[in-house]
């Protein structure tokens, strides 16, 4: 009796301040609900890609751990601990991340997800460096194939495509952030400190220091980029190199642990109106200047001079300075090329055969990342 009295002023009070009864009761006294409940388990298409994305990726995705030992004035040995990023390339192992991650360290480990998904820390080997594209190349042995990502091209993504980025932010293993590709063709920043031969794409999708290294991906889940660097005066202005750029090099980084470098010889420059005076090319729209030549260069004996203009490479137009040097580059020594060359109003084909970057010519090294303006990224540590 207590107990119905009880259910009774439960239920008056609930209608009084007008809060529904349970959905059962209702149901039985053919109310309805004050909302419209959703049905199945079907789920937003654009959370449902990026979830699966995410979650395929994350296996491959892998810490890495550096530890650097330098010796102060006094003798004594002062050791350095630093965090990166990576990812799984091959099943055998091989691992690709920033070059200025893994750059004069002492030890590196790399922590890789079981396939119980319990992290798993192996020490690891550098198979190659190259700091001008600032990619290198890493193995560990795990004693099991592993799983690898698939790279594909930053040709195959377009501004406003959403992109994901998996990382190690502040020792935050496999952290997931989203955005869209920014801007494509940043020739204008400088990470690494020195111009680029290559360009970089802007991304708003949040890194920040330990993100080096760590894939981008597209919404098929396949590699178009490695993340590197990030506006430390800005909000969502994060910068990736092209994963073309690290196809081209991975080869010689595995052969030789280097790029071997192809050379002509020349110094070249965009085309603009006053190197059409200085040179007297007014009219002149395409290809770029050589303003230097070594006369016993590769170019020089071919019979390249200053300010000849350079309209393509192996029938391929040519349009910016710096891709002509990244072409020539990662061609590699000992292959030929033809240029297609303007002398005046006077059309040339010349083939010159590419040699090994000489000691000399070779970039200036990489200065340490330090706060810039806003218009000028720097890398992440």
């Amino acid at each position: 009796m207590v107990r119905t009295q009880a259910k009774c002023v439960l239920l008056a009070i609930s209608c009084a301040l007008g809060v529904a009864a349970p959905a059962q009761a209702a149901q039985r006294r053919g109310g309805e609900r004050l909302w419209l409940e959703a049905k199945g388990q079907q789920v937003h298409t654009q959370r449902s890609t990026l979830s699966q994305v995410a979650r395929a990726a994350m296996p491959s995705v892998v810490s890495i751990t550096t530890r650097q030992v330098s010796t102060e004035a006094s003798g004594e040995e002062e050791s350095q601990k630093g965090i990166g990023s990576g990812f799984i390339i091959h099943p055998d192992g091989y691992i690709l991340t920033s070059d200025h991650v893994v750059e004069g360290a002492s030890e590196i480990s790399v922590t890789v997800l079981s396939p119980q998904g319990y992290p798993e820390e192996f020490p690891a080997e550098v198979v190659g460096e190259d700091a001008r594209t600032d990619c290198a190349l890493l193995r560990i042995r795990a004693g099991r194939p592993l799983p690898a990502l698939k790279l594909s091209s930053a040709s195959r993504v377009e501004v406003a495509d959403w992109i994901v980025v998996i990382g190690n932010p502040f020792g935050l293993a496999h952290s997931v952030t989203v955005g869209v590709v920014s801007y494509k063709g940043r020739t204008e920043v400088t990470p690494n400190g020195r111009d680029g031969d290559f360009d970089y794409m802007q991304m708003d999708a949040s890194i920040n220091p330990g993100n080096s290294g760590g894939p981008v991906l597209d919404l098929r889940g396949n590699v178009v980029a490695i993340a590197n660097a990030v506006n430390v005066a800005g909000q969502g202005i994060g910068f990736a190199v092209p994963i073309d750029i690290a196809k081209a090099v991975l080869p010689h980084l595995r052969a030789h642990g280097k790029v071997r470098r192809g050379w002509m010889g020349i110094t070249v420059e965009d085309f603009s109106r006053d190197m059409a005076t200085e040179f007297g090319l007014e009219g002149s729209r395409q290809g770029v200047v050589v303003s230097g030549v070594q006369e016993e260069g590769p170019a020089g004996r071919a019979g390249l001079r200053a300010g000849d203009v350079i309209v393509a490479l192996n029938a391929q137009p040519v349009a910016r300075a710096h891709m002509l040097r990244w072409q020539v580059s990662a061609r590699g020594a000992g292959r030929s090329v033809m240029l297609q060359v303007r002398r005046g109003r006077l059309p040339l084909k010349l083939r010159v055969t590419l040699e090994d970057l000489p000691a000399e010519a070779a970039p200036v090294a990489p200065v340490a990342a330090r706060p810039s303006p806003p218009s000028k990224p720097v890398r992440s540590p």
